[in-house]
């Protein structure tokens, strides 16, 4: 097995835990939150406090990962929020502040995430190869998510929820010992490589090792960037949102017995998992082809922000589950093509930077988790109204849709 393909595995597999620490919540936040009274309003600051926590130190996980490795900063990380994670039930039964510290500390491991192995990918995986790479490591969102929902009902059920913290926070120790043994921040730094792979690697990745300091005001001012940074807060405006809502709306909002939730839950994540695939060979598929990057950066784009923001707006329309549900599939349909647009194209325009530039988009993307998550619980604590929710969100959809076709590039703006 060439080298770089067991830097994506256990690169996939910190994202699977990534994201089945982060469900866990969703889930467990039910019994939790029947257990002490909260408010729609009170569940919504314990999902977003999460997010508050997340926003801080994706810029700097970016640029430590550009400087020291992508190695060193992604296994510090994973190792913070299992922690936090496994103390989460303790926390609870501490008191509500303690809860929320706990979550924010949990939020400041997570953050490193994803600028670590984009930096990572930028150094590791050859440019043909990168849509492809980069869906296959984001579809271990839904399969983390999916994993959780199915998994994590059957633990509340049978011992107790503060088991699914317990029993999810150790895992990450276990990843650890394998990230530490074979992974390297560098392919020239890895003792194992073959000499084709890493020539392979060198003339046909990003980036190499060195990273120069990037002026602020070339930051702040750049519309390529921004356009990156807006579709990737609008993108995870949704993501958010339903992940760390959609079992309470299918157990409240239509009716579901608790049973069925995580079984149903699952479902718009499995086709997440299938079309970010095939998303992202599509957009390989067109840029091998000689399309132009730009043109395949902006259509796959607009399918996914386009097509997944009509099918936000016909949901309110339906009642039954069959129909809510098949719709929300078909809105993840769609958005698995924008695989091969905003998430990919910081490598483009920066590609020594793309650790760096991660962490900058990626801690703007954050501010919706905080955001969507509380304002979700105000909007049905005010109104009731499960279809105000996704008409907001749909809203936001298209408006990161509309701004990266007006402003996105593929020219290189940092180097």
């Amino acid at each position: 097995m060439p080298q770089r393909f067991k830097v994506i595995l256990l690169t996939v597999l910190a994202v699977f835990i990534c994201y089945i620490d982060r469900v866990v919540i969703s889930l467990a936040i039910i019994p939790m939150g029947s257990e002490m009274g909260w408010s729609d309003t009170e569940r919504g600051i314990v999902l977003g406090m999460f997010y508050f926590g997340y926003i801080f130190t994706q810029i700097p996980g970016g640029l430590l990962s550009d400087r020291y490795g992508a190695k060193l900063v992604l296994g510090i990380g994973l190792v913070v929020w299992s922690i936090f994670t496994l103390i989460t039930p303790l926390a609870f039964f501490a008191g509500f502040y303690w809860l929320l510290l706990a979550r924010f500390g949990m939020g400041l491991g997570e953050a490193v995430t994803f600028p670590a192995w984009h930096s990572l990918y930028a150094r590791w995986i050859p440019f043909k190869e990168r849509a492809r790479s980069v869906a296959l490591t984001n579809s271990a969102i839904p399969i983390g998510t999916i994993f959780g929902l199915i998994v994590t009902p059957i633990i509340i059920s049978s011992i107790g929820w503060e088991w699914a913290f317990y029993l999810y926070g150790a895992v990450g120790f276990i990843w650890y010992y394998f990230w530490k043994k074979y992974v390297f921040s560098s392919p020239k730094d890895d003792p194992d490589i073959s000499e084709e792979e890493l020539t392979y690697i060198q003339e046909n990745a990003p980036a190499s090792d060195i990273d120069d300091p990037l002026p602020v005001k070339q930051l702040l001012f750049n519309k390529p960037l921004w356009a990156i940074a807006v579709a990737h807060f609008c993108n995870n405006y949704s993501l958010f949102v339903f992940l760390s809502w959609l079992p309470a709306f299918i157990s409240e909002g239509l009716g579901v017995p608790w049973a069925a939730v995580g079984l149903l839950a699952m479902l718009p994540h499995l086709t997440a998992f299938i079309f970010t695939n095939l998303g992202g060979y599509f957009a390989d598929y067109l840029t091998n082809k000689g399309v132009k990057l730009i043109t395949v950066r902006r259509l796959c784009n607009s399918i996914g922000f386009g097509g997944g923001g009509i099918a936000l707006c016909l949901v309110p329309m339906f009642d039954s589950v069959a129909a809510v549900m098949t719709i929300m599939c078909l809105g993840n349909v769609f958005a698995g093509f924008s695989a091969g647009g905003f998430i990919v194209n910081h490598a483009d325009i920066g590609p020594k930077y793309t650790g760096r530039l991660m962490g900058i988009t990626n801690s703007i993307a954050a501010i919706p988790g905080l955001i969507g998550g509380i304002l979700t619980g105000m909007i049905l604590d005010a109104t009731g109204s499960w279809a105000t929710v996704f008409y907001v969100t749909a809203g936001v959809t298209f408006f990161g849709g509309i701004f990266y076709l007006l402003f996105a590039s593929t020219e290189k703006q940092f180097d």
